[in-house]
This record gives structure tokens, C-alpha cells and sequence, in this order.
């Protein structure tokens, strides 16, 4: 508004300066200097037409400025308001998501309730219509099919038992005669693991899983190194551990010579100078003597004629872990706070031999008996004492499939001692496997689509087929019951 002003006082002063009554013409002394004023009037007007242009431009340029700051500030607000919106959104979420973990790890741990018989609870199959509870027998011809058909199949265990662990003590006695007590390995008595020692095994023929543990010669002795020690451990070594061969209590990686403090004058005979273990005095790799691998003091598989493994490893140092002794002490602990006829182990061989069965009928799947028997070991922590009596074995036969269905519909089942806090402590688990992260044994399904359908179509037509192998079994002694000789394997 003040540019606009000025410039019409500017054009009428002009007007005003330039007007023939204000100046005459007759007037001899203008007309010499009338051409400069005129330059001099022209050139200060462009100069305020100029003037005009920049003030216009630097008006121009802040209202774009101001409305920009303007613009800002409102986006500003909506973000902030926004960011504290999603900061109460994803609070509240984490929170529900919270509660509803809570709440899945209170139901996981609850038991079943009962399900008295007729009970109407529904396993859905899947992808299929829905089928009603497992539908089997009677008591009385369930009771007639476990007499006849299952008890009656494992009568020879304790004779195959005998037999083959008096063939496994000679064959001990002999190795023992043979091998040095300064170089070589020494062998212990043998531990009896798995369902022949479990008196669950259903399948023939029977089988004796033995181990045989060694230890090495002095001064040398084996360090586990547990997969779940560290933070990370990756996938494929999940399940898996290595065993480290070590001198001397005080050092683990040398002798005694770490700790005591060495004259001038005296050497190690071990490591020598350089510190590095030297050579035995047989001239041989001594780390090699004792099964190790060459790059490292860890025990080899590729060492040994044939220790087996489950899957293929990371490497030959990667052993796999088994829980088969600390299994058996579990059954053992609980089969003496149970009832006298406890029913935990009669439930376990008729799933396993419905699973057998199944197999024979379809081929193989996902599932495996050891899948049927992490599930009873789950129930036998959840479940009351005197809800074993051999009066619920069909109760407890129900609710450990149910207990099985939902873990495959929900393709997790945890390792019962891995990260299992409510194992007793009369186990004697070491603390670092009692902290672990769970494993999930049937991670193979999240991973396999075709296997995780396949296993389940043959979960719910083994369920379908159980009816009737019971009442088929119960009424005809099966053509294998003959005992036919004794199988020794896993040494």
C-alpha cells in the first residue's frame, strides 16, 4: 500500500514539475538544460521502477516464507499428534499381545479337563468334516486288546534283555583285555536306554539300545560344550553339541604349568617353549590318538567306525544330543509317585502301536514315537497323581491325542527338558540346558508344507482307523506274536 502511494505522489509531482504554466516556454534558460533533467528524471524513475520490482519480489518471497513456516508447523502438529497416537497404539498392542501370551502359557500348562466317556469334544480334521473325540471301544474290549495283544507282545523283553546284555558284557570283557590303560580309551558298563528298558516298546522285533560310555586316558578328560552356551547358535545346530578333549583340571586348553610358576632352568615337557602341546613321546599325533579332529582338540565323528548321528550336522565335531538317559530316570521318578497299576505306560504303547500299525498302512510321516512320547511326559507333569489309575487309561488315551492334535495344528511341540522350567530339580539337568530357548520338535512342519499335510492326513486316519485295529486285535492274537530272535543295536 505505501509502494502504491509513493508512486502516485511520484506521477503527480512529475505532472506538476512538467507543466507549461509552471515553466514557460519563453523562458531562454530551460531549453538548454531541459534535455538532461528529462534523462536525469527518466533514469530516476527506472531506478524506482526497479525499486518497485525488488520490494515486490521481497514481499512476495516472505508471504511464501510465512506460509510456508505456517504450512510446516501444521504438518509438525499432525505428525506429533499422530507419532503419540501410534506410540498409545503400539503400547496397548504390546501389552494385549502380553496378556494373550500369559494366558496361552497358563492354558498350555493346565491340564485337560476330564472327559468322561460319550463326551461330544470334536477333533477337526483337517480340511476334512469335523470327527468326534478318538472313538474307542469299550473298557471291557480295550482292556482285552492291551491283555492280549500288547502285554502279552512284550512278555519276551526281559529275556531278550538278559540275553543281550550278557552277549554286550563279554564282548566288553574282551575289549577290556585288549587295550592299554595309558593310550587307549577306556569303556565303561553300558546304560540300556529307549522303550525296551521304558517297558513301552511295542514294535518287533525287539530291540536293546545301548550305550557304551568311554573316557579317556589320564591326564586327558572330555568337556561337553553345549549347543545352548552361547547366544546365538544357528539352525542347523540346534539339537547338537561338541566334546572337547582336555589336560589337567586347572587349564583346559594345557597342563598344570598354566598355574604354577616355572624356574628359569625348567621346561615344560608338554607344551615346551612355544607353549603349544608337543608331540607324545611315541612320535604320533596325540590329538589324533584321542578321535579329535586335526584343526581342533574336539572329538571327530569321522574318527570312529560308525558312532551314528540324526541328521545331517554342521560339521563331524557336531554330536547329537540325546536325553534318552535323563528320559528314563523321569519315567523312572514318576512310576514311584504314581499308582501302583498306573496306567501312563499302558497309554503310551497303544498310541505307539496304533502309530505302527498306521505306518504299515500308509508309509512313513512327520510323526514319530518319540513325538507320542514327549506328549506323555508333558501329560505326567500336568496331570495329578491319581489321575493315572489303570480305571482312566481310556480318559488319559484321549486326552494324549488331543494334547497331540493341537500341538500339530498349531506345529509346535517343545522338547520336554530343553528350557523346561518345571522339570524337577531332582534331575540334575545343568542349569545352562533348564535356561535355554525351547525346542520346537516339530519345527519340520512350519518349513515343509507337503510333510505338515501329509503327517496330517495320517494323524486323523489313524484316529479314523483305530476303532477298528482295536477290536480286530482284541478278538484275533496277531500272526507275529512269536518271538523271533533277539536284535542288539546301537552299541
Amino acid at each position: 500500500m505505501a509502494l502504491g502511494l509513493f508512486r502516485v505522489c511520484l506521477v503527480v509531482v512529475t505532472a506538476i514539475v512538467n507543466h507549461p504554466l509552471l515553466f514557460p516556454r519563453e523562458n531562454a534558460t530551460v531549453p538548454e538544460n531541459e534535455e538532461e533533467i528529462l534523462r536525469k528524471m527518466q533514469e530516476h524513475q527506472e531506478k524506482l521502477q526497479l525499486e518497485q520490482l525488488r520490494l515486490e519480489e521481497e514481499v512476495a518471497r516472505l508471504l511464501a516464507e510465512k506460509e510456508a513456516l505456517k504450512q510446516a508447523e501444521e504438518e509438525g502438529q499432525q505428525q506429533r499428534e499422530a507419532y503419540t497416537a501410534w506410540n498409545l497404539w503400539s503400547t496397548l498392542c504390546m501389552i494385549l499381545f502380553l496378556i494373550i501370551e500369559i494366558w496361552r502359557q497358563d492354558y498350555q500348562d493346565t491340564p485337560f479337563p476330564e472327559c468322561p466317556a460319550g463326551d461330544e469334544d470334536e477333533l477337526s480334521g483337517l480340511g476334512g468334516a469335523p470327527l468326534k473325540g478318538l472313538p474307542l471301544p469299550n473298557k471291557a474290549t480295550l482292556d482285552h486288546f492291551y491283555e492280549h495283544c500288547i502285554r502279552s507282545a512284550t512278555g519276551d523283553a526281559a529275556r531278550t534283555r538278559e540275553f543281550v546284555e550278557g552277549f554286550v558284557d563279554d564282548l566288553l570283557e574282551a575289549l577290556r583285555n585288549v587295550y592299554s590303560r595309558n593310550t587307549d580309551m577306556e569303556m565303561e558298563d553300558f546304560i540300556g536306554v529307549g522303550s525296551m528298558y521304558e517297558n513301552w516298546q511295542v514294535e518287533r522285533p525287539l530291540q536293546c539300545h545301548l550305550y557304551v560310555p568311554f573316557t579317556p586316558p589320564e591326564p586327558y578328560s572330555f568337556r561337553p560344550e553345549l549347543w545352548c552356551s552361547s547366544l546365538s547358535v544357528p539352525l542347523d545346530r540346534q539339537g547338537y553339541g561338541q566334546i572337547k578333549v582336555t589336560l589337567a583340571d586347572g587349564d583346559p586348553l594345557g597342563c598344570a604349568c598354566s598355574n604354577t610358576k616355572l624356574g628359569e632352568d625348567m621346561l615344560c615337557l608338554l607344551h615346551g617353549k612355544s607353549g603349544g602341546v608337543q608331540p607324545s613321546r611315541g612320535g604320533g599325533d596325540e590329538m589324533k590318538d584321542l578321535l579329535c579332529s586335526r584343526e581342533s582338540s574336539h572329538l571327530d565323528a569321522m574318527q570312529l567306525p560308525k558312532e551314528p548321528h540324526r541328521g545331517p550336522p554342521a560339521s563331524s565335531t557336531d554330536w547329537f544330543l540325546s536325553f534318552a538317559v535323563s528320559e528314563q530316570q523321569f519315567l523312572r521318578m514318576m512310576g514311584k509317585a504314581l499308582p501302583e497299576d498306573a496306567c501312563h505306560l499302558s497309554c503310551l504303547q497303544i498310541a505307539s502301536f496304533l502309530l505302527s500299525k498306521q505306518s504299515r498302512l500308509s508309509g512313513p510321516s512327520g510323526l514319530h514315537s518319540y513325538h507320542l512320547k514327549t506328549v506323555l511326559l508333558h501329560l505326567l507333569l500336568s496331570r495329578k497323581a491319581a489321575d493315572w489309575k489303570a480305571s482312566q487309561l481310556g480318559v488319559r488315551l484321549q486326552e494324549l491325542f488331543r494334547f497331540l492334535e493341537r500341538s500339530l495344528q498349531e506345529k509346535k511341540l517343545h522338547h520336554f527338558f530343553v528350557g523346561n522350567h518345571k522339570v524337577p530339580e531332582a534331575m540334575g539337568l545343568p542349569e545352562v540346558v533348564r535356561r535355554a530357548e525351547p525346542i520346537n520338535l516339530f519345527r519340520p512342519f512350519v518349513l515343509q508344507r507337503t510333510l505338515y499335510h501329509s503327517t496330517m492326513d495320517f494323524f486323523y486316519e489313524m484316529l479314523r482307523n483305530a476303532p477298528t485295529l482295536i477290536s480286530e486285535y482284541s478278538l484275533h492274537v496277531p500272526s507275529d506274536r512269536a518271538s523271533p530272535p533277539p536284535k542288539a543295536v546301537a552299541l
